[in-house]
């Protein structure tokens, strides 16, 4: 789907074909019903028109009873037709595109929420990117929640009125053949004279007119590009405040905010006054048009010869009625011309897309874009733990890092604390570790088939079920409700195990209602259920008090026998156990960027890095 009619294709040629051919079937011959109906129109109306002009001829006059007899078959052939034929077809057409909508958004999904963190890749790129040398997506929900709807329902349009317009040309053309007589000074056309003089008004009329909504056409579609940006950037800077209203409003940052708002919407405003202005220029000239195409050019062809007296009043007045019906159709492109640019505008959103998303399934390729992307990871018997050499972590643009390993080691079973100065990049470092650093060099081997379990410093859940949240990254079925009771008893949230298989309670989320330390003893649930053998945990207990942070750690020695641990920390003195044993076997220290590890016991006359709380009453700080 990288380019426009792979997009369109797609959904027509996947598994689902029987559904989309099948509807598309169905409009193709409702629409070809709507073309016929158009012609029983056409010959109803001159019906109608020549009993009334003849109601008081005083050789052959018309009745009331015939005149109420030819109105009563209009009305009933445009009752069939707006109702049995083009609301039937718009109920098919409404559902193509609610399905072939639903495909397409799948296929995104699928997608952005792969193995490889696509999602995660597109939005770190979009963020870091160098705008000059990356091409990543804005908006990305954007792009998959109105693009797609809207690129869907264009091209089912669009699709639609080509259909009508062949289809009103092989009925109403065929009609208005059918009808056709001699013009005098077209005699070498013969009785074909006044189809052919038809034909000719239209071609003169509708192409001209069709090239100047095109040119319009293509300023809509540049200016809704742009206000789709806007409206994007607006609405993710909503979103964002949502996101961090508390820290907004205990900053008192609501000045500031507004702001930012103005300025996002100030994009959306000058933008919107643009489209109006084409719009409104655009509305004069299809009203002009439309004017014109019914009260003079559909009647213009068919004048001479009812002047010649070759054809009567209700032939002339089916006549102007079949010309109006046919230039209708043929100007469909005129009409729908705004939409047209929209769908085009949507569809180079969506393919924007669908080539970034191909990209990045090459991560080290697309973030090459940006900068130095040369880690490389490895597998390695388990029994040789983790190994990281001579990792070198780089931000985007930059060619120095900021963080430089050497080689290092963990064994398998070693806890290692990793500490360092706020902003030397621990937290980095882990996000290397686990996959999810992007630039810089360097080599790290993973120990082969073994789980590896990264809780990260903010912890944020989905609004999903307590039981979910629990399996996390495992399937809802993957454990037994037994062990996901079990695993929040021993992680001290005893009081959830009763709602297990509910999203939340009081209409909210369990995001809203648990406290960090809650959210953080959830963490810890899960990695008592899942038991992995890598362990990465950024400040894993900063929202514990003392007792807790020593029950955490307890609580993973004892049902995780066997695991590494690498766990960033802020105390001046490491956690022990109740009984006064050392959890940690080893120091990762991060000094002016430069990485080093030392054993714990190694350390005993000074912290091991800067003080978050105050030591436990009884227990001396390492100094």
């Amino acid at each position: 789907m990288r380019g426009f009619w792979g997009l369109m294709c797609a959904y027509w040629l996947s598994e689902s074909w029987y559904e989309a051919w099948g509807l598309a079937a169905a409009i193709i011959v409702l629409t070809a019903l709507s073309a016929m109906a158009s012609v029983w129109f056409a010959e109803a109306s001159g019906e109608l028109v020549s009993a009334i002009a003849f109601l008081h001829h005083p050789d052959n006059p018309t009745t009331l009873r015939a005149i109420l007899a030819s109105a009563a078959t209009l009305a009933s052939i445009v009752v069939v037709k707006e109702v049995g034929f083009t609301a039937v077809r718009h109920f098919f057409s409404t559902s193509l595109h609610r399905k072939w909508r639903a495909w397409l958004d799948q296929r995104f999904n699928d997608a952005l929420l792969d193995r490889n963190h696509t999602h995660f890749h597109l939005q770190h790129g979009v963020m870091e990117a160098i705008p000059s040398a990356a091409g990543v997506p804005d908006n990305v929900d954007q792009r998959i929640q109105e693009s797609i709807k809207g690129v869907t329902g264009g091209a089912i349009g669009l699709a639609m009125g080509i259909a009508g317009v062949i289809l009103s040309l092989l009925f109403v053309g065929g009609k208005i053949i059918e009808t056709s007589t001699e013009v005098s000074g077209l005699e070498f056309l013969g009785s074909y004279a006044s189809a052919c003089l038809t034909v000719a008004v239209v071609v003169a009329y509708v192409p001209v007119n069709t090239l100047l909504a095109v040119k319009l056409g293509a300023i809509q579609q540049r200016l809704d590009v742009k206000m789709q940006w806007a409206e994007g950037s607006y609405r993710r800077e909503l979103t964002t405040l949502l996101r961090r209203s508390f820290h907004v409003a205990a900053a008192g940052g609501e000045a500031a905010q507004k702001g930012i708002h103005r300025r996002r919407y100030r994009d959306i405003d000058r933008a919107w006054a643009s489209l109006n202005i084409l719009a409104a220029g655009y509305m004069g000239f299809e009203l002009v048009y439309n004017f014109f195409s019914s009260r003079v050019v559909a009647y213009a062809p068919g004048l001479l010869p009812y002047v010649e007296n070759r054809i009567s009043l209700k032939t002339y007045v089916t006549g102007a009625e079949l010309a109006n019906a046919i230039i209708n159709d043929c100007s469909w492109f005129i009409h729908v011309m705004p939409d047209i640019a929209r769908l085009r505008a949507n569809a180079v959103r969506i393919t924007d897309l669908a080539k970034a998303i191909e990209d990045v399934q090459q991560p080290r390729v697309f973030y090459a874009r940006t900068g130095h992307a040369e880690l490389h990871y490895a597998e390695q018997d388990p029994q040789f733990g983790l190994m990281i050499q001579h990792l070198e972590l780089m931000h985007p643009g930059h060619d120095e890092p900021f963080v430089s390993t050497g080689h290092l080691h963990v064994g398998r079973g070693e806890w290692t604390l990793l500490v360092g100065e706020s902003g030397s990049g621990k937290s980095s470092l882990l996000k290397a570790i686990n996959g999810l650093w992007p630039h810089g060099r360097g080599m790290i081997i993973w120990p082969r088939n073994m789980r590896t379990f990264y809780a990260a410093q903010d912890v944020k859940l989905p609004p999903i079920s307590l039981k979910a949240l629990i399996s996390l990254h495992d399937s809802v079925e993957a454990h037994s409700d037994a062990e996901a009771a079990e695993a929040l008893i021993r992680a001290d949230l005893a009081s959830l195990v009763g709602h297990l298989a509910q999203e939340g309670r009081d209409n909210q989320s369990w995001d809203q209602l648990l406290s960090g330390g809650q959210k953080q003893k959830l963490i810890l649930s899960r990695i008592l259920l899942q038991r992995p053998g890598l362990l990465l945990l950024d400040e894993p207990t900063s929202a514990l008090d003392i007792d807790a942070t020593v029950a955490f750690h307890e609580a993973i020695r004892d049902n995780c026998p066997g695991a590494s641990v690498i766990s960033v920390m802020h105390d001046a003195t490491p956690p022990k156990s109740s009984n006064g044993e050392e959890f940690f076997d080893s120091v990762l220290s991060i000094t002016e960027g430069t990485v080093t590890k030392t054993p714990l016991s190694n350390l005993k006359r000074r912290p091991v890095g800067p003080a978050r709380v105050k030591p436990r009453p009884g227990k001396r700080p390492l100094d």
